[in-house]
């Protein structure tokens, strides 16, 4: 199976990537968003995730097939900034697809909680926690392919061999 896991800028965020991409700013629109969705789910037809800001979910999820399951990337500990109160705390992560499991493995939760990754070297980078987690939601296991299309730090295909390295997949506890 091929799975695949977009982190684009988040929509309205593209200033935040310029210094390390030239079309960062295509982000600020939510055609590109709608286009890499159709692309996810043309070519990745095993399953798919996407990640994106609490406040754009709105415009977003309806995008988004409806056979899509919106999940939750929970930060014990974040950044909160001034005058924003409650603060973002949580990232929607959408979903679709993935392998089937039976009733003999563990039931992945549809959240983790983990802290955000710090001094990575790019804004949002994400912890290893929150791979692990991924790769348990998509239900991967060794000989699939994992294909991340912005792949930033590269901590996702750092985290996909030592996943894949690992002896019963499924009981990796997250």
């Amino acid at each position: 199976m091929i799975f695949c896991y977009a982190d684009p800028p988040y929509l309205g965020c593209g200033k935040l990537y310029t210094k390390e991409h030239d079309q960062a700013l295509i982000w600020d629109d939510p055609e590109e968003h709608r286009k890499l969705i159709q692309r996810l789910s043309d070519e990745y037809p095993d399953g798919w995730a996407y990640s994106l800001s609490s406040t754009t979910l709105q415009t977003i999820l309806p995008m988004c097939p409806s056979d899509v399951r919106v999940m939750a990337w929970v930060k014990p500990f974040a950044v909160f900034k001034p005058n924003v109160n409650p603060g973002y705390c949580w990232e929607p992560v959408i979903v679709r697809g993935g392998r089937k499991r039976g009733r003999g493995v563990d039931t992945v939760r549809d959240f983790i909680s983990c802290p955000i990754a710090l001094r990575k070297g790019l804004v949002g980078a994400k912890p290893a926690g929150f791979w692990l987690w991924l790769f348990a939601v998509l239900g991967s296991q060794p000989g699939d392919q994992f294909v991340d299309l912005f792949p930033g730090t590269g901590g996702g295909q750092q985290m996909w061999k030592q996943y894949t390295k690992q002896q019963n997949l499924f009981d990796v506890r997250v």
